[in-house]
């Protein structure tokens, strides 16, 4: 399934005065493709995220669907939050089951599609288990294992990692590359991360700091699966990061003093800085 935004703009109004946080964003994620959209914070990427999904309405521009125009959530999108937004009073089967469930799916094959993604997760034997009995990473698999259920033809992930400590990060990401080299899915995944980025994404979509500026894209031509060891991942991060830090140092300048400039931090930048002599 074919995904265009054609033009989208996106404004909002606060307190009587207008708020623009998109403009004119153009982009084709094709059938199959893992494209991750990566910007610092406020440029725009979780909201792009939610239009998608349906959840807010562009104020120009449309989303269309294999040409069909998205005003509202659909089955054909599943979507994993930042947070697991699991229901503690249920067990985990049962908080796979509840998007079926709600969309009138037979309950014999609801279990077996629950049974079927659960196992992909590695969690069959906690199925009976309650949310509160889980780890911050199990409940994200459960999360992502309830998306999978509804068999959505595209997956939208915002930052579903971002809570996550490091070791348990590392493993979900060679977890959803695995998922979607298995299920062919249609996966947007928004990050702040490069490293993950690059690490997920036939494609990377760097969305520019400023509303005046063009998004960059970078194809990531790499083998799967990917680790962050990998020299060609390293190279790729190192790219993309002469580019993500121009964008990170006109928030910083919109945000500090004047004068402030990204290279002439000395504990950065500067080679005669003790910081970490002896380390």
């Amino acid at each position: 399934m074919s995904l265009r935004i054609e033009a989208v703009s996106k404004k909002y109004k606060r307190a009587n005065k207008e708020f623009e946080i998109l403009r004119n964003i153009d982009l084709t994620v094709n059938d199959g493709e893992f494209v991750c959209i990566l910007g610092p914070s406020g440029c725009g990427k979780s909201t792009l995220l939610n239009i998608i999904a349906g959840f807010e309405k562009v104020t120009e521009g449309k989303v269309l669907l294999d040409g069909k125009e998205v005003n509202s959530p659909g089955p054909d999108r599943a979507v994993v939050f930042q947070e697991h937004a699991l229901f503690p009073w249920l067990k985990v089967i049962d908080n796979v089951e509840f998007g079926m469930k709600v969309a009138g799916i037979p309950k014999s094959e609801r279990r077996e599609r629950a049974l079927k993604y659960l196992e992909m997760m590695h969690l069959t034997k906690f199925k009976d288990s309650f949310v509160h009995e889980l780890s911050g990473g199990m409940k994200q698999r459960v999360s992502i294992a309830r998306a999978l259920c509804l068999d959505s033809n595209i997956l939208l992930m915002d930052e579903p990692f971002s809570s996550l400590d490091s070791q348990t990060r590392e493993l979900l990401q060679l977890e959803v590359q695995r998922i979607w080299w298995n299920t062919k899915k249609t996966v947007v995944f928004i990050t702040h991360s490069i490293e993950e980025a690059v690490l997920l994404a036939d494609r990377i979509i760097l969305m520019p700091a400023s509303l005046d500026s063009e998004k960059k894209e970078f194809r990531i031509q790499l083998s799967r699966p990917r680790q962050i060891a990998n020299m060609d991942v390293t190279y790729m991060v190192s790219k993309i990061m002469k580019e993500f830090k121009k964008e990170v140092e006109k928030v910083a300048k919109s945000e500090y003093d004047e004068g402030w400039n990204l290279e002439k931090d000395s504990i950065l930048y500067d080679d005669s800085s003790s910081v970490g002599i002896g380390l």
